[in-house]
Order: structure tokens, then sequence, then C-alpha cells
């Protein structure tokens, strides 16, 4: 049974046709409320038409619903859930993603213990319990850019030294300060969301928790691991549609204009085109495919503007998606 003295954590799930996935998600977080911590929670809908929002209002009554009008994006739809809570902490959960036992209680038990860290996240696994290193990523930097733009981020995965942004072959697997969590799964004090002002609503969809990120520590703060908080990708690894890779890249233009200083800013936006250059070319020569590289690459011209010029550069993908379920601006290879 809950104290009355016990943390709220306000639960935010941006849902954008999520009904499939919504009932194991608000199902496990209604199962880790406990005697020192009680989750409240909100579940902000992008304009949903697969029946999301008549599922919440029938089955979960406990949960507060909000109606952003629209597809909203990630960013904008993570601050309206955030304000209609009350609680110490805000909690951003993905919708097709359900909490693992005990790993609330130790998120807030360690942010309680320890809280200069300010940005907590936890360790995600699949459907067969292997990890999935979408929970926290390296900066993007120019040395991680040109090991992107020369292609030995692909030729060496996972390296430490050709592949930084994926910090290597650590299974999430211990207390680490990170560059980047993801909003799959963060973890943020009241005060700590409040001061630095939540997602920057400039971006639409990736790339806004990285941002986060960058701004917390930039005031001081140390994003932190948790691994005893764990959480389950139900539906396995992250999606990469072509479609939705020319917003993926968006999002890390935008991080660029948006906090990087003018020489570097260049220097990075030439690096990630080139980078997309190269696999495209080699996909067209190879013949192996490569929609992905060869849509981002005929798009260039409008993500490397970044947002809100990219909105409409693939309106299949506005239309389709909502809440990152894939790294925002990190692990790009």
């Amino acid at each position: 049974m809950t104290s009355p003295s016990a943390t709220t954590v306000t639960v935010v799930v941006v849902s954008y046709n999520s009904a499939a996935d919504l009932p194991a998600c608000l199902d496990s977080v209604l199962a880790a409320g406990s005697a020192t911590v009680r989750p409240e929670i909100v579940v902000v809908d992008n304009a949903s038409s697969d029946g999301s929002v008549d599922l919440v209002r029938r089955d979960y009554p406990e949960a507060r619903l909000v109606l952003a009008g629209g597809n909203v994006g990630f960013a904008r739809a993570a601050n309206l859930g955030a304000a209609a809570g009350a609680g110490d902490f805000v909690l951003l959960l993905n919708p097709d993603a359900v909490l693992l036992p005990g790993a609330l209680d130790a998120l807030v038990s360690f942010a309680l213990a320890h809280p200069r860290h300010g940005l907590y996240g936890g360790r995600v696994v699949g459907p067969d319990g292997a990890n999935d290193p979408s929970s926290c990523w390296g900066d993007m930097t120019l040395r991680s850019l040109t090991w992107f733009a020369t292609g030995l981020s692909t030729a060496f995965p996972r390296s430490r030294v050709f592949d930084p942004e994926s910090l290597g072959p650590w299974q999430r697997d211990s207390v680490r300060e990170v560059p980047v969590i993801t909003g799959c799964l963060l973890l943020v004090r009241r005060d700590v969301w409040q001061t630095l002002g939540g997602m920057d609503e400039t971006y639409w969809l990736y790339g806004e928790d990285a941002d986060l990120s960058v701004r917390a520590r930039t005031r001081g703060y140390r994003p932190v691991i948790v691994p005893g908080a764990e959480i389950r990708h139900t539906k396995g690894g992250s999606s990469s549609g072509s479609s939705k890779m020319p917003l993926v890249m968006a999002g890390r233009a935008t991080l660029l204009r948006r906090r990087w200083n003018r020489p570097a800013r260049a220097l990075g936006l030439t690096l990630l085109t080139l980078g997309v250059g190269l696999r495209a070319t080699l996909a067209r020569l190879s013949g192996a495919g490569g929609a992905d590289w060869t849509t981002v690459w005929h798009t260039r011209s409008a993500w490397r503007r970044g947002y809100p010029a990219a909105l409409g550069l693939a309106p299949t993908a506005v239309a389709e998606t909502s809440a990152p379920s894939e790294p925002a601006a990190g692990g790009l290879r």
C-alpha cells in the first residue's frame, strides 16, 4: 500500500495510434506503485484514430487524459503531459515499453539518493531479454561525425574509437554517467524539468531528448544510467523506415544548429551530409537496397535546415509517428 509520504512520479506516455501497446504499458505503471513510490499516469494523445482515447477513458480511469488537439510531435506533447501532473518527478515512458518489476523503485530511490545527476535513465531489453542500447548514447561530436562521414562507424560498429556515440560494447548493466539519455525512459526531477524549460518544442520528433541532456549538462547536471531500472521494449529493435530517417537527420541538424557554435556547426552539417552521400552511393553501386539512405540523400536540402523547415519533407512520417522509439540523435551509423 502506498504511504501518504510516498514520492509521486508523473508518468507521461505520449500516444499516437498506440491502442495495441497501451494496455501493457499502463498496466505495468499501475503495478509499479509501492509503499514509497506513487505513479501518476498522464496519457497525451496526439490525435489518434485507432480508438486509443476511448480505451484510456474506458479502461484506465486512473489516468489523466490530455488531448493535444493534433499530432503536435513528441516535445510539445511531453511538455503538455508534464504540465498536467504534479509529481515530484516527471518520467517519460514510451507507449510500446513495459516497466519491469522494481524498475520505478530503483530509478526513484537512486534519484533521491543522488539528486545532482538531474536526469536518470535505465536499461532497455527486447522481447527476448537481450540488451537494447537505445536507452542512452554518446555525444554527437566532430570526431563521431568524421567517422560517420568516412564510413568507419559502419565498418567498426560498437567500436570505442570509430563508433563513439554507441558507447562501445557496454551493456548498460552498470551505473554510469552518459552524455545523452533517450526519451523512451527518462526520469527528471520536476524542479530540474522546470529549470530547463522542459523539452525544446522546436523539435518535432527526434533530437529533443539529446537537446535536453545537452542543456542539463551545461547547468552542471550529470545524466546517469541506473541498470536496475529496466523496461522491455515490446516491439523489439528500433524501427528505421525510409520515411522516418529524414526526420532522424532533421533532429541531428537541429541539434547542430541550436547548440553548436558557427564554425563547428557548418563543418558538422558538411560531415553529416558526406556520410549520407557515401552510404547512398554504396547502396546504389552494390544494388543491395539502401532505400533509407537514398531517401535521406534526396531530401537533404530540407533536413539540413532542421526543424521547423523539415516538417514538410516527409508527410508520411509526420502522419505515422509521434513518440520516438529509436535513438533521437545518437548511434547513427
